[in-house]
């Protein structure tokens, strides 16, 4: 395997980011878009595409509909209304979306047009109940400074937000319609020479700018990055969609250039080959009963499903599926990641086999059927009648697209940062007017009153917090960044707690446990208020704040009553605590007289696991060097 270097590749990467707006209302309906787990009305679809206005159909449509999925919507009455069901015509547009799109635009220097038209976007993955999503090409042109560098800006929309997916298993796909409608605000910004550090830091600007507003949502799911990557010779861009953390961002980019140099490499070797075209007339054959002895585990629930399966002949093709330009990049698990997205397990080639219970004499088989010999390569394939065809189908197209290099096509993030496949590009015939709403005319007025409520700039606002709270730069930093600013100033003018130590459990503590698996969805605003309360009225102590929210993210409580409940933490007397304290020096003599007043610090530990979250660590540290110097002055005398 080669070594990778980024700066040699020629990366281009242009970035789209898109911003839920915290407007408190949805973009076509007085809808409030409250997120919940309980559903009162449920219903399906199936989605089919349409032609756009040249008549034609979209790629990705098609290809979305080849897999054939019913679609269940979960909604509730809370939070969606028969615009989100697609029973009624959108309303008109929210204003105070529209203000807010207009203020960002200015701020960019971006040219807005005087009038606006609604278009329909066709997606069909049953993320919009309608097969479309309403956008509006809002502004172009324009710029963003990051690092002295001016990076320009294409366009700038103003969009509904999708529902949220709950799950995907086999012929179903489920989502619910809370967040179907959420005013979205997308930036699509020029292409840059880029590596993935600059790329982070262009999309922590953009997204410091959104902040500065202080009207935009915040949190996992707010904000989503889409990347547009290619590199030199590449042949095709290639679309991640998905990214929702800026560290995330950084490994995508720098995955997806390694994953599209080594297809380039692949081709290289592909062009010194006598590969040709796949027919599949002539190169597909069914060997579903001659497979039916195969003692596979896999082979075997295949054909008790009723599979079909098929072997894919590849003539001077030996190695290529296997074949590892750099770690993890094989043309094998394209092909693999490509069949998953039809609901099939995966397939099997001959670079991998005998392998997965399928032994010798069956591929034996396979080659004696196909009529191959040790140049050529082979692909085996079960899956249901309905869907085999389309697999299929895909597999020869994208087998002849190794040939070029990097095939232009959309991909999804994974948390790991790596990108699998997860349609094809789609084309001009995606778009299409949207009937139903009338073009929205800008008035001077509006873009007047734009211009004057253009948001401080960020070091401004840094600066404005640090002064406010009295916290250090880097604390002002991390509070601004966090999804926790407005819960942070509410706390501050509900109490009279330390702001600084409030930053601290915000920006710390609550990552801290992130980092620990627990999930900081389940630990609401108003739980976090009510805990500061509570440590301003003197019921828990600062150390217990820790262990109560770790209660509420594990899941164990939901609300901070429990969790004092849960985990025992109750205030003790004065009396009750110098007792176990006492108790502590009475058991841990040898230990002060050998270490004198240095043994508050393995004396402190004891007492804490005693007493933790019952008192603060300040009150055990006064009182114990108090006791351990009154032991040593009587044991002295």
């Amino acid at each position: 395997m080669s070594e990778f270097l980024i700066e040699n590749i020629g990366l281009k990467v242009g970035l789209e980011i898109h911003q839920q707006l915290d407007t408190k209302k949805k973009l076509f309906c007085n809808c409030i878009p409250i997120e919940s787990d309980e559903y009162t009305i449920k219903f399906q679809r199936k989605l089919r595409p349409v032609k756009g206005e040249l008549g034609e159909f979209d790629p990705a449509a098609l290809f979305e509909s080849s897999k054939s999925k019913t679609i269940v919507y979960y909604a509730n009455l809370e939070s969606s209304c028969l615009v989100e069901q697609d029973e009624e015509p959108p309303h008109n547009l929210d204003n105070d979306a529209k203000n807010l799109v207009l203020i960002i635009s200015s701020a960019l220097q971006s040219n807005i047009f005087s009038e606006i038209y609604p278009m329909r976007k066709t997606v069909i993955d049953g993320s919009n109940t309608t097969g479309f999503q309403r956008t509006m090409l809002v502004s172009q042109g324009g710029y963003i400074e990051v690092s002295g560098e001016k990076i320009g800006v294409q366009s700038i929309c103003l969009e509904e937000d999708a529902a949220k997916l709950l799950g995907d298993t086999g012929d179903i796909r489920e989502y619910s319609l809370d967040r179907l409608g959420v005013p979205l605000i997308e930036i699509a910004l020029e292409p840059v020479d880029g590596d993935p550090k600059k790329i982070k830091r262009i999309a922590l600007s953009l997204g410091r700018l959104f902040r500065t507003t202080k009207k935009v949502m915040r949190g996992i799911g707010s904000i989503r990055q889409d990347v547009n990557v290619s590199i030199k010779d590449g042949g095709g861009i290639v679309e991640v969609k998905g990214v929702q953390q800026l560290d995330q961002l950084e490994k995508v980019v720098e995955f997806e250039a390694k994953r599209q140099h080594g297809l380039v490499k692949i081709a290289e070797k592909l062009k010194n080959s006598n590969f040709g075209e796949i027919s599949k007339n002539d190169d597909v054959f069914d060997i579903t009963n001659n497979f039916k002895s195969c003692e596979s585990k896999i082979i075997q629930k295949s054909l008790k499903d009723n599979y079909i399966i098929k072997a894919i002949r590849i003539t001077n093709f030996a190695g290529m599926f296997g074949y590892t330009p750099y770690e993890g990049i094989r043309l094998g698990k394209e092909i693999g990641q490509l069949v998953k997205f039809y609901g099939i397990g995966g397939v099997f080639h001959s670079d991998e086999l005998p392998n997965y219970g399928i032994e010798e004499n069956h591929i034996c088989i396979v080659k004696k059927i196909l009529k191959i010999n040790e140049k050529d390569a082979f692909l085996i394939i079960a899956a249901p009648l309905i869907k085999i065809d389309f697999a299929i189908d895909s597999i020869i197209k994208r087998i002849s697209q190794a040939k070029i290099g990097v095939p232009s096509e959309t991909r999804l993030a994974t948390q790991i940062g790596e990108t699998v496949f997860l349609r094809p590009r789609p084309g001009a015939s995606r778009m299409y007017p949207e009937t139903d709403i009338p073009p929205i005319i800008i008035t001077k007025k509006e873009l007047d009153n734009a211009k004057r409520n253009i948001p401080k700039s960020w070091d401004e606002s840094l600066n404005e917090i640090g002064k406010k709270y009295n916290l250090n730069l880097q604390l002002s930093e991390q509070i601004f960044d966090s999804s926790y600013l407005e819960i942070f100033e509410k706390i501050c003018k509900k109490t009279l707690i330390v702001p600084t130590f409030v930053a601290s459990i915000l920006c710390s503590t609550i990552t801290s446990l992130e980092r620990n698996g627990l999930n900081s969805k389940l630990l609401t605003d108003e739980e976090i208020l009510k805990t500061f309360e509570f440590l301003a009225e003197g019921k828990i102590a600062k150390e217990s704040i820790e262990i109560i929210f770790e209660n509420i993210m594990s899941g164990k409580s939901k609300i901070i009553e429990y969790a004092i409940e849960n985990t025992s933490i109750t205030s003790v007397s004065k009396k009750e605590y110098e007792k176990i304290i006492d108790n502590i020096i009475t058991n841990n003599k040898e230990i002060i007289q050998n270490q004198k007043e240095r043994s508050i610090s393995p004396l402190m530990g004891i007492v804490m696991k005693e007493l933790r979250g019952k008192i603060s660590g300040e009150t055990v540290n006064d009182i114990l060097l108090e006791k351990i110097k009154k032991f040593l002055e009587n044991n002295n005398q």
